[in-house]
């Protein structure tokens, strides 16, 4: 896990210093070295957090045995020994999993990708063709950025704040995002919050070759559905899951495992034991309330004898949390769990590189609720465009109840899941803010459809996934310099979950239907029976913070605010109601306040 730059222009061996500054930007990804390496036409650059193979000969940019081909990666290749048998006609230097790609592309060019497993983001320098060859995972675990310099220089690096830092680019703003960011909470997984600005999608390779670049998908979420039964089904997901995590155990350092006491952080624990003896677990507790979940966690880690730390909330003040994670945050993200997230990672870096991590369980196993609701409602029928104006308008006069108003304001599953889930501002309330942009919609690799469930679950997949979770993941692990890995998102078994028939996941009344039926075995009877809970606590509660009052009225009561440069103040003051839509537009403004010299 690390953090890469480049840049590709002429006479590159001039831009030492901006891919110098580039790499230190993001030291924080790779603490343990930093490498550069140039060429005429291309200057590349590395930051290592060192996980396989800890000698010199991981070290990065690494070059090819022929020294014609130049790569940077951040990320894991899993089952990387496997795929360097396959190639073991190349001589490789060392045992890192970076050079099993450079055998790759020698033997396959591009095509390699189509074989590639693994959590990465990547740029292989071509000196022979001139030719710069870049790609991004399936799921968009690790992140790709891009820009065109002031001279035309082709830069891109793992975080936004590295082009910035080459001092090549002034940054835009895109308001189209900043309405993006308010309907959602997060930008959108293609775009950035800057319109020159770009971000690789995931499952998407990058060719730039005499000053253009193309950009075109390598592979796409699959629609098929399995026709395995039930019974056959079950047993292909656990042996799928245990590969998959067998495989994700591979490190030269340590490894650990969220456990929170959940059905999938429980899953992983359990599996996980089958090959690794006291394996060190790690919860985040709070002392009291309905987010206890140390006790859930306490009685999977004596079945299973980890080693297990629970990391107790030290009521660090929500204010100072907040600041130190937007420090560092490239864009708004106005999920409340990014702050325990941040401070988990912060806590467990200092025993451990390498954490397993549950996240994607939700999307691929049906565990939401709105996912049952929507089918409940989807079951009893959206009404007709006639019938749903006279129920709204029957409404404004008498109370007509709240499912028949969501089954009249919505036309279907769909429209209902990308228009209500997740959604915190209306298109009318963003146009009262002041931002009149077009909304931006989603293009999705596939056509949703409101017969088979397990698009809704592919549409997170798409958007939500890529755009806030495995964000939210990526900068607060790297921030603290720790690899997280997440095992649902192997392909084999991820790519299996998809399709699956939706009924094996979730109906109207239960959820993660194949998870229980799988391992409720492996979990005690308090966690099988267990619901969703969140991670996180309950914003209306962090603002009664007095610091966090403070930061509020500095940023959102005070008109030279550079927020109100977008948003009407006006407007915004009758937001501050201390829930979501106050906390969206007070993270909108921290980060304004942070970025605001950029943009000056």
């Amino acid at each position: 896990m690390c953090g890469i730059a480049g840049i590709i222009t002429n006479n590159a061996r001039n831009y030492q210093n901006e891919i110098q500054r580039m790499t230190d930007a993001i030291a924080y990804r790779g603490p343990d070295s930093a490498h550069h390496e140039f060429y005429d036409n291309a200057a590349l650059g590395h930051r290592r957090l060192s996980i396989i193979d800890l000698s010199e000969n991981g070290i990065q940019p690494m070059f090819s045995s022929t020294k014609n081909e130049c790569i940077v990666l951040n990320g894991e290749i899993y089952g990387y020994s496997e795929i360097k048998d396959q190639y073991s006609d190349y001589p490789y230097r060392g045992s890192s999993d970076t050079e099993v790609i450079l055998a790759m592309y020698q033997k396959k060019g591009k095509n390699l990708i189509h074989d590639l497993p693994g959590m990465f983001a990547f740029a292989i320098w071509d000196e022979e063709k001139q030719e710069l060859f870049c790609a991004r995972d399936r799921f968009g675990e690790k992140p790709f950025y891009y820009a065109i310099g002031k001279n035309g220089e082709f830069i891109f690096a793992s975080e936004i704040k590295a082009i910035l830092a080459s001092g090549l680019i002034k940054p835009e703003i895109d308001t189209a995002q900043i309405a993006y960011y308010l309907k959602n909470g997060y930008i959108h997984p293609h775009k950035t919050i800057y319109k020159n600005i770009f971000n690789l999608k995931p499952a998407h390779t990058l060719v730039l070759k005499n000053g253009k670049a193309e950009v075109k998908p390598y592979w796409t979420i699959p629609t098929e559905t399995s026709t395995l039964s039930l019974d056959e089904s079950i047993e292909k997901f656990k042996h799928l899951l245990d590969i998959a995590i067998k495989k994700q155990l591979v490190a030269d350092v340590p490894v650990g495992s969220f456990l929170s006491g959940g059905l999938d952080s429980s899953t992983i624990v359990a599996v996980a034991s089958k090959y690794k003896e006291n394996i060190k677990t790690l919860v985040y507790g709070y002392e009291s309330g309905d987010l206890n979940e140390m006790p859930y966690a306490q009685a999977i880690a004596d079945k299973y004898k980890t080693d297990h730390h629970i990391l107790l909330d030290k009521k660090q003040k929500i204010s100072e949390t907040l600041q130190e994670v937007y420090s560092y945050m490239d864009e708004p993200l106005m999920d409340s769990s990014l702050l325990p997230t941040h401070l988990i990672f912060k806590e467990a870096s200092k025993d451990l590189k390498v954490i397993l991590s549950g996240d994607v369980g939700d999307e691929l196993f049906g565990g939401y609720t709105f996912y049952k609701y929507n089918i409940d409602l989807s079951q009893k029928g959206f009404y007709p465009e006639y019938l749903s104006k006279m129920i709204l308008l029957a409404g404004k006069f008498r109370d007509v109840g709240s499912e028949r108003r969501v089954r009249a304001q919505y036309k279907d599953t769909i429209d209902y899941h990308q228009n209500k889930v997740r959604n915190y501002f209306s298109v009318a309330e963003i146009r009262n803010l002041g931002i009149t942009d077009e909304i931006p919609g989603q293009d999705f690799s596939f056509n949703p459809t409101n017969e088979d469930y397990n698009d809704l679950m592919r549409i997170d997949l798409e958007k939500y996934v890529p755009a806030n979770m495995l964000l939210k993941g990526d900068r607060t692990s790297m921030y603290n310099s720790v690899e997280v890995r997440i095992p649902f998102l192997d392909i084999d078994f991820a790519e299996f979950c998809i399709q699956m028939p939706w009924q094996y996941k979730v109906n109207s009344t239960e959820d993660k239907i194949i998870l229980r039926k799988a391992y409720s075995q492996a979990w005690t009877e308090e966690i099988a029976k267990r619901g969703k809970n969140g991670f996180g606590a309950s914003v209306t509660e962090w603002f009664k913070e007095p610091e966090l009052q403070s930061l509020s009225k500095e940023l959102l009561e005070n008109k030279n605010s550079y927020i109100f440069k977008y948003l009407d103040f006006n407007e915004v003051q009758k937001k501050l109601n201390k829930h979501h839509q106050h906390w969206s537009l007070l993270i909108l403004a921290l980060w304004f306040q942070n970025n605001k010299n950029h943009l000056q």
